[in-house]
């Protein structure tokens, strides 16, 4: 226990440096599978813009990257990070390995929720006189918003577990803080430590998301 209080400050500052990551990381990835999932929306046979190959093409992609788990994913990626200037170990390699990560589980999560979306919304605003582009990048997202909100909330807490496992790669963050000081020490007061604090921020997501999609759904 004393050795736990001794290394507060650096607990801390492990809990900063899994937020700035998972944060980060859902910018990238959010943003990135956010387009692909409105893409593999788009482009299913019968949708906005159907063009079967590009859906084809989209769907094999996300099918077989998103399967791979993490800690597989972190070390076949590597190459690809080198390659474009980023180094193989530390908070910007697990930075863009999440990123990467995330970005194919968002997808298929958003592609799923639009069609959630009632046609005859669609069709009222077609007939309305909208275009597709506004259908698909306005009316679509909004319709199936509460259903995004829980979709994102649900990849926030797998970001969290992500960063963990980054820090095998010394990515950082209490995943790196539980290995070096926990794991590696025989300290298990250090590691339930870091595991206690993964616990109370995926609560909090957990809280916040639920809530807000509430408020959404509600409307």
């Amino acid at each position: 226990m004393d050795r736990l209080l001794t290394l507060l400050p650096e607990l801390w500052a492990a809990t900063f440096e899994t937020l700035y990551v998972v944060s980060i990381a859902l910018l990238f990835g959010g943003l990135a599978g956010l387009l692909l999932g409105l893409a593999l929306y788009a482009t299913r046979p019968g949708s906005l813009f159907p063009q079967r190959a590009v859906f084809g093409v989209l769907n094999v992609v996300v099918n077989f990257f998103r399967p791979i788990p993490f800690v597989i994913l972190l070390a076949a990626v590597q190459p690809l990070a080198r390659g474009i200037g980023i180094p193989g170990i530390g908070p910007e390699f697990g930075i863009f390995a999440i990123s990467l990560a995330s970005m194919f589980a968002i997808s298929r999560i958003v592609g799923q929720n639009l069609l959630t979306v009632d046609r005859g919304v669609i069709e009222a605003a077609r007939a309305a006189g909208a275009s597709r582009s506004r259908i698909l990048f306005r009316l679509v997202p909004r319709e199936a918003l509460g259903p995004l909100i829980l979709g994102y909330t649900f990849i926030l807490v797998a970001l969290v577990d992500m960063t963990a496992i980054a820090g095998a790669v010394a990515a950082g963050g209490l995943g790196e803080f539980a290995i070096v000081y926990g794991f590696r020490q025989f300290n298990p007061a250090v590691t339930w430590a870091a595991v206690l604090v993964i616990i109370v921020i995926v609560q909090a997501v957990q809280f916040l998301g639920n809530a807000l999609a509430r408020k959404v759904l509600r409307r």
